[in-house]
């Protein structure tokens, strides 16, 4: 899994190269964070982090990650129960067999211990069938047709995908098997703490030397961390017992008994779990900052003079010198109005005595779908040059620049633009000898969108 910054990082990715529209503008956030200090993934954590400024997309991280971690959960706690029951229902009777209650606490636990080694080590290096992928699939635990649930439901299927993912596996694999161990330690104390057990033992083919043997081969290990372990005689006297042994002898075999679980069953276990742990903090996805996105951010950050003797400085993009037709005029203004009625005549000298107003059609604000579908309708039916005043702070960003260039392709004598001052708005911004260094860059941005689509600047010089 990638971690949460990562995650959040991602999921601005894919949202942005589908053109979503977000709460902060992801441009003025890279604009912004182009000064700060800081390594490559904490600034882009950083963008993601502002780019949702209102934590929409965390939210719905969050919904997803807190409900694959809760069946995780939940299904530990029903292993940890049927543990607890079933070495209760083993455990009813008085008088136990030791080694048939053993076999069953630890045989197919340590056959399936055995197993995952023996893949661990033929499997080393490729990826495993993700049965995870399919029980805990994000698309069944969240629901949403909206596009940031679909492409957060879309960000977890990949990372469920990754090869990494086998250690994650294995550890909520032996976090189950820890979890049911658990359940039956649980049990053994609370029955051997109520009820008072006789611990016996019998075999057709092995002598009384051989579980001597036998026994004390199995309580080395729990010896070594202070567990009791039966003697000579209290084996001997142990074979076949149908009534109550004396207490003593009852207690080195419970003891040995509760060491076994813990020595051959819960401690492999656990560093079992630790390993994969430490394999899928290893294994675990990180961010590709490589990706060509992730590159062209960094490289408009990294942009800064070393040496001003060596530097060579890159012509900025110019937007073409509005040509202004000797037809009829269509002004309007891109989504921001104006408080006055005729702001084009600040930039533009329609009426130089050949013309007169009746060569202008204003069309006001142009904003909503409505807008843009009276306007299209307009042009369609009448060929004119189209007039576009923008506000200062308006973003070239993706909505606006759809509305431009969907504007220029239906203006049938062509599209210029008029930049307006934020302060005077019957003021063009390319007029200003002073402007602020915010003006500057909003400037240039425009500046360079409108180079690239071959649109007139007014005014521009």
């Amino acid at each position: 899994m990638l971690s949460p910054q990562d995650q959040l990082t991602e999921l601005v990715r894919t949202l942005e190269t589908e053109h979503h529209v977000f709460a902060t503008d992801p441009l003025l956030v890279t604009e912004k964070l182009q000064a700060e200090a800081g390594t490559p993934p904490q600034k882009l954590h950083w963008r993601a982090e502002r780019i949702d400024s209102n934590g929409a997309l965390a939210r719905v991280l969050g919904k997803i990650d807190a409900r694959i971690k809760g069946i995780m959960m939940i299904m530990s706690i029903v292993w940890c129960v049927s543990g607890f029951l079933g070495l209760f229902t083993l455990l009813q009777a008085n008088v136990v067999n030791f080694f048939y209650v053993l076999v069953c606490l630890l045989g197919f636990h340590s056959l399936m211990l055995i197993g995952w080694l023996v893949l661990a080590v033929i499997n080393q290096g490729k990826s495993s069938v993700n049965w995870f992928a399919t029980f805990v699939s994000p698309s069944r635990l969240i629901r949403g047709k909206d596009d940031v649930t679909l492409a957060a439901v879309d960000l977890y299927e990949r990372q469920l995908q990754h090869s990494g993912m086998r250690w994650y596996l294995g550890r909520f694999s032996h976090q189950l098997w820890l979890a049911t161990l658990t359940g039956m330690l649980f049990a053994i104390i609370f029955l051997l703490i109520v009820r008072q057990y006789s611990f016996s033992w019998e075999s057709t083919l092995l002598s009384n030397q051989a579980l001597i043997t036998l026994t004390h081969v199995l309580g080395w290990l729990p010896s070594m961390v202070g567990f009791d372990v039966p003697d000579n005689a209290a084996i001997v006297q142990s074979r076949l017992v149908t009534d109550t042994l004396p207490l003593t002898v009852a207690r080195q075999w419970a003891s040995l008994l509760i060491g076994s679980l813990l020595m051959y069953g819960i401690v492999p276990r656990a560093l079992a779990w630790l390993f994969c742990a430490l394999m899928f903090r290893r294994k675990k996805m990180r961010l590709d900052i490589k990706l060509p996105y992730y590159q062209k951010i960094l490289n408009f950050w990294q942009r800064q003079v070393v040496d001003a003797d060596d530097f060579t400085e890159v012509a900025a993009p110019v937007a073409p010198k509005a040509s202004v037709s000797a037809g009829k005029k269509l002004v309007a203004l891109l989504e921001y109005p104006s408080n006055t009625d005729k702001w084009w005549q600040a930039g533009l000298e329609l009426f130089d005595g050949s013309g007169s107003e009746n060569e202008v059609e204003n069309f006001g604000i142009i904003d909503d779908r409505d807008d843009m579908a009276r306007l299209m309708a307009y042009l369609n039916e009448h060929p004119l040059q189209v007039l576009l005043g923008i506000h200062s702070q308006a973003l070239p960003d993706r909505g606006t620049l759809r509305k431009l260039d969907q504007i220029a392709t239906h203006a049938k004598d062509g599209v210029i633009v008029q930049l307006l001052n934020q302060e005077n708005i019957d003021v063009t911004l390319s007029n200003i000898t002073q402007k602020t260094p915010q003006q500057m860059v909003r400037y240039q941005q425009w500046q360079t969108a409108l180079s690239a689509r071959k649109i007139g600047l007014v005014n521009n010089k």
